[in-house]
């Protein structure tokens, strides 16, 4: 085997074991998220949680999992054979597929090779990311079809106008901070944040997006897709074993995924206090510290809220999500623009009146916006 030969071979066979490692990490942050949310709701209701299977119950998640593999899969005879097994794949190979992009420290020497800890930089690596996130409406959409009963269809009807929904306003708190980056490679965001975070100057678009990604994920108070107390489960009802725990994973993964997207595009990504020991550690320890915090975040949110009534969903997303994220888009395009033309002084001076005007209208508006109470 000539140099050139075995130099590819080396190559390939470090790339298949950056794959598998990172498909091995995302299983087993599924596993401890699963835990953790369970542990910390228990806590926040004054229960224990999960205490049986291992050392304070960390091993529920993997023994839920063997359960759910052993168990017998049900089908109903109503149902579309093959695309209801196709489903629960359309919904989980996404949410791995998007974080191939993410890069979660720099890069390592080994075996005389420079290896990023990053599977993919592609140059438009947001749109790549949008664009996965856009198919797992299709595996929920096609479950609740396929499965040829009433319930289903209903959270597969309200599942596909809430994600659809939600994805402008999650699409537009992303756009305004690559406006502000001037960048789609996630592997530049990070370096342009090397100064200070993007949440800093983008808070609005951070909200704007993580509050989007709640509903994208369909989680609480956005959960209406499942509403076990009016749907039973949802668009997954009639799915049991295996493919039930792939939604079950594929849902986690979606929020892993938002949550390491928030972190590279808001949170300085893996960028933070470095030192002589153990040089290549601190940057993906950083990465995780992020990580966990935004995942709290969802658990707490869940633990805290109660979930939205449909109309007020749609609502909240049409009239209050969207028309902000258009504003601090063209806000964004301001600031990003205008100092250059009229120079820096002149734009923060009418930027700071057009602030305080818009804060006495949003103060005095109420006064005659307040309906007429009817007397009863």
């Amino acid at each position: 085997m000539s140099g050139f030969d075995a130099g590819s071979w080396v190559d390939w066979v470090i790339l298949v074991a950056r794959v598998a490692i990172v498909f091995l990490a995302l299983l087993v942050a599924v596993m401890v998220t699963i835990w953790a949310e369970r542990k910390v709701v228990a806590d926040m209701q004054t229960r224990l949680g999960p205490t049986r299977a291992g050392p304070w119950g960390i091993l529920i998640s993997l023994a839920d999992g063997i359960k759910l593999f052993f168990k017998e899969g049900v089908r109903p005879r109503t149902a579309d054979r093959a695309v209801f097994v196709l489903a629960p794949l359309v919904a989980l190979v996404p949410a791995f597929l998007a974080f191939a992009v993410i890069p979660f420290g720099t890069s390592i020497e080994l075996f005389g090779r420079e290896i990023p800890l990053q599977l993919a930089d592609l140059n438009v690596g947001v749109l790549y990311i949008l664009a996965l996130g856009s198919l797992g409406v299709y595996g929920v959409v096609l479950a609740g079809w396929s499965s040829g009963t009433k319930y289903p269809l209903l959270g597969a009807v309200r599942s596909s106008a809430q994600m659809i929904s939600y994805e402008i306003p999650l699409g537009l708190g992303l756009v305004a901070v690559l406006m502000y980056s001037g960048t789609l490679r996630m592997s530049e965001l990070v370096a342009s944040q090397d100064t200070i975070w993007n949440i800093i100057p983008q808070l609005p678009a951070f909200l704007i997006f993580f509050v989007s990604a709640m509903a994208e994920t369909n989680r609480a108070p956005f959960d209406l897709p499942e509403a076990e107390t009016e749907l039973v489960a949802g668009f997954h009802t009639e799915y049991s074993g295996i493919k039930f725990a792939m939604f079950f994973l594929a849902e986690y993964l979606h929020m892993i995924t938002v949550s390491a997207v928030a972190v590279t595009v808001f949170l300085g990504g893996w960028r933070g206090p470095g030192f002589d020991f153990l040089p290549w550690l601190w940057p993906p320890l950083w990465f995780l510290l992020k990580l966990m915090a935004l995942l709290f975040v969802f658990i707490w949110v869940r633990a805290t809220l109660p979930r939205f009534r449909y109309d007020r969903l749609m609502r909240f997303g049409w009239k209050v999500l969207i028309p902000w994220g258009l504003v601090w888009v063209l806000a964004t395009g301001a600031i990003v623009v205008l100092p250059d033309v009229y120079g820096r002084e002149a734009f923060f001076r009418w930027a700071a009146i057009a602030a305080g005007a818009a804060l006495l209208l949003s103060l005095i508006a109420p006064v005659f916006s307040r309906k007429e109470e009817v007397p009863t």
